[in-house]
């Protein structure tokens, strides 16, 4: 027995004492540069990988011998390379997209497996060819509506901005654009998202299992990375559709070295509209835009960078005097950088800008105009270091400055000016964080860290104390106190741990767990059913806590087929949340310097199941979802102090899309969608005095009733036109017509319901008719057609 354990030990010291060299680098796009971010490197013959990290690098450190290195990634054929490790490689492989070949190297058709063998869960990854492929609104392909097609989302309905994930609200999402936060995501009230396809690389939606480099909100993060610009030609796309038209170019500004991409997006309404009304004659206006740029440059082997920024707005206008508008503006700057061959590190720094403006009155003697905003400024520093094969430790740190602007108000009455503006909020929100993704032996997989972050509301400004008060009703100011310019008015901090872990049961299964604590220290004050250009953000103060999220999560993912093209996975997760806001009945939200009296705090819990199959190969292809789940709120004043449901609670929610190659000109699309009615707020009871109807909702009841369910069916289908051909060689310019049937069935799916009564006096002593009706935001089929072009 002696023996034998010596000899397991000099086995260990002869292993270990081996020496040690390192594989690092990119793994990009054959065609353009593109780096590829999630691509898998493997050592053949060993169960040894590891991910390239959003930045498309990375590192793996072996004993020295020679090996067979894997490079493969989804839509793209695999690279196998073979390396003699006796010292440390730099190596950047170019995978070719399924079309090309390359030469000198071995090209293999290893299946995409990553859903079982990587740690990551509750996670959902679209492509751009997979989102351009989904029958959409307009026919335009749209970033947001494709999220909403995954397990776990679900919308309150047509017209509605945002979306909800596994029971959170619109403002518990946090949606980044190359790192910065967009506040509104939405184009036209909801319809089509601020994201131009066209720039879009990568896009990544976070449901549960957060790692701890994110912070910020309680619910899910969508990461959504730009396009880098072709390094290696320059190349345009565009399309010409019914609502707007868009055009994006790219080309490098020194091959291989930096390149650039610019991108813009304009609707049309009001100008095709025009010739035919004089709607538009007095400066009436209804349109949006948004501009998408993006610059990189290899300065060396070891350094790189990014600069991209954002800008986008919607106009509504009535006339030069009325009307609404609102907008995102961002910048973000990013050096890559490498230390060493195992140590990689990304500096961030970005500006976020979100305005919203209403104007009303009929000339300058009598107007009213109110505009608010939140800015961020942020610097991120993180860093990476790839330890061995089996330990990759991530870790880094933030601040974040807030500034909030809740109203500035001018009004003029009968020519007498007055501003009844609000005062300016500013806060700090900072934090640090680490963790590392650990393998032990072939089958377990952990990825555990924790993050600590820090909020401080600063001066200069007032906090107000208010008394208590029968709950539900508005509470009283008691005192109030000012502080000066960078002073604490007031303080939280939390610590936020996550774990992740994975136990591989063979080649086609796994089980995974997660857990993760979230806070989230700003907040979306808004009384309707989804975001809207006027909803204010608030701060946390010394009367509004932190959102707290805690949120456990088991999984089953398993493939099938004979080169596993289907995958499958089954999820359950639990949430439970603290200080959600809520209000009180008749809470006045807008221009109120004293809305924290109106507000309301209570618990939040969500739980279900998820299951998703997607077939990954062939001509026929998509996938089916099903979500059955529960989301309710618990608030002292509300509901009799009982367990309610939210506005956006959905027990059903079933999804599928399905796309067919019929041949290389035509293709086609179908995606169903059925969703359980959402509830709101019906009255019981009702008091009639002078021939009026006043209505009561017995108990105080809240979303006692839900709305009929939502289904809806939608066509598509793409014609490819021949590529032209010069001298035998295709031309580079190619084009293909989009032709779309939104609501192919012409569904009136309810948005909400309300009751009106008959305009006639009925005689005394005769109940008062009134009336149920129904606001359905689209209630017909609508037919689209798109062109689109690539040159």
């Amino acid at each position: 027995m002696n023996k034998l354990l010596l000899a397991k030990l000099l086995v260990c010291f002869t292993f270990f004492a081996q020496a040690q060299n390192t594989i690092s680098g990119y793994v990009k796009d054959a065609s353009n540069g593109e780096t590829l971010i999630g691509a898998t490197v493997l050592i053949k013959g060993s169960s040894q990988g590891v991910i390239t990290n959003v930045y498309g690098f990375y590192s793996i450190t072996l004993p020295e011998n020679t090996y067979e290195v894997e490079y493969r990634y989804i839509g793209y054929q695999s690279v196998v390379q073979q390396v003699d490790l006796t010292e440390n490689q730099r190596i950047d492989i170019e995978l070719p997209s399924e079309s090309q070949q390359l030469q000198e190297i071995v090209i293999t058709d290893t299946p995409e497996d990553l859903n079982v063998s990587g740690i990551q869960m509750s996670t959902n990854k679209l492509d751009i060819e997979t989102i351009t492929k989904i029958p959409s609104f307009m026919g335009e392909a749209d970033v947001l509506r494709s999220i909403q097609m995954v397990p776990g989302v679900a919308t309150v309905g047509e017209g509605a901005s945002g979306f909800n994930v596994r029971g959170g609200s619109v403002g518990q999402n946090m949606v980044l654009l190359d790192e910065a936060p967009v506040y509104n995501s939405s184009h036209l009230m909801g319809f089509f998202s601020v994201f131009n396809p066209d720039a879009v690389k990568d896009v990544n939606l976070i449901k549960g299992g957060i790692p701890a480099r994110y912070g910020g909100r309680i619910s899910s993060v969508l990461d959504i990375r730009m396009k880098e610009g072709n390094v290696k030609e320059f190349e345009g796309q565009g399309g010409i559709g019914t609502v707007f038209s868009r055009l994006a170019i790219e080309a490098p500004i020194v091959k291989d070295k930096a390149s650039f991409i610019l991108a813009g997006r304009r609707s049309y309404i009001d100008v095709l509209a025009k010739p035919f009304t004089d709607v538009f004659d007095g400066g009436a206006a209804l349109n949006f835009y948004d501009l998408t740029a993006k610059t990189n440059w290899n300065i060396n082997a070891k350094n790189r960078i990014f600069l991209s920024g954002y800008f986008g707005r919607d106009v509504f206008k009535f006339d030069k005097q009325q009307g609404f508008n609102w907008g995102n503006s961002t910048a973000t700057l990013r050096w890559n950088h490498i230390f060493n061959d195992k140590l990689f590190a990304n500096f961030t720094a970005f500006y976020s800008d979100y305005d919203y403006e209403l104007a009303f009155g009929e000339d300058e003697l009598d107007k009213f105009r109110w505009s608010s905003r939140i800015l961020n400024y942020d610097f991120k520093p993180e860093f990476t270091y790839f330890m061995n094969p089996n330990n990759e430790i991530s870790f880094g740190g933030e601040a974040l400055y807030f500034k909030f602007e809740p109203a500035n108000v001018s009004t003029v009455n009968v020519g007498e000016a007055a501003d009844n503006s609000l005062p300016s909020k500013n806060a700090l929100e900072t934090a640090l964080y680490i963790s590392n993704n650990q393998k032990i032996g072939t089958d377990i997989e952990l990825q555990y860290g924790v993050r600590f972050s820090n909020f401080n509301l600063l001066g200069s400004g007032m906090t107000y104390n208010y008394g208590d008060t029968i709950p539900g009703v508005r509470r009283p100011l008691i005192d109030s106190t000012s502080y000066d310019s960078r002073e604490v008015m007031e303080s939280y901090h939390n610590f936020e741990p996550r774990l992740s872990v994975k136990y591989q049961l063979n080649k086609y299964n796994s089980f995974k767990a997660s857990y993760n604590k979230t806070s989230q220290y700003i907040h979306l004050v808004s009384n309707t059913t989804a975001s809207n250009p006027l909803d204010v953000w608030n701060p946390s103060s010394n009367n509004i806590e932190p959102q707290i999220g805690h949120q456990v999560a088991l999984g089953w993912f398993r493939n099938f087929g004979v080169d596993n093209d289907v995958e499958f996975s089954a999820e359950v997760y639990y949430r439970k949340t603290k200080n959600q806001i809520d209000y009180i009945d008749g809470a006045e939200l807008l221009i109120n310097e004293y809305i924290e009296g109106d507000l309301l705090s209570g618990d939040g819990r969500a739980y279900g199941l998820e299951l998703y199959a997607k077939k990954n190969t062939g001509k026929l292809t998509g996938w089916v979802s099903y979500t059955i789940a529960r989301t309710e709120l618990k608030v002292d004043g509300i509901n009799n102090g009982n367990w309610y449901p939210t506005r956006y609670d959905q027990a059903h929610n079933f999804k599928t899309a399905v796309f067919y190659d019929l041949n290389k000109s035509w293709q086609f699309s179908a995606n169903f969608t059925f969703l359980t009615g959402t509830p709101t707020t019906f009255p019981t009871s009702r008091f009639e005095q002078g021939g009026y109807v006043v209505p009561y909702a017995y108990g105080d009841g809240r979303n006692n009733f839900r709305i009929p369910s939502y289904h809806r069916f939608d066509l598509s289908a793409t014609k490819y036109n021949k590529t032209v051909r010069k001298n035998g060689k295709p031309k580079k310019f190619h084009s293909h017509w989009v032709f779309a049937v939104y609501n192919v069935f012409g569904t009136k799916n309810p948005f909400s319901i309300y009751f009106t009564q008959a305009d006639e006096r009925f005689a005394a002593g005769q109940p008062v008719d009134t009336q149920a009706r129904q606001v359905s935001i689209i209630g017909s089929m609508i037919p689209s057609i798109s062109y689109n072009f690539k040159f």
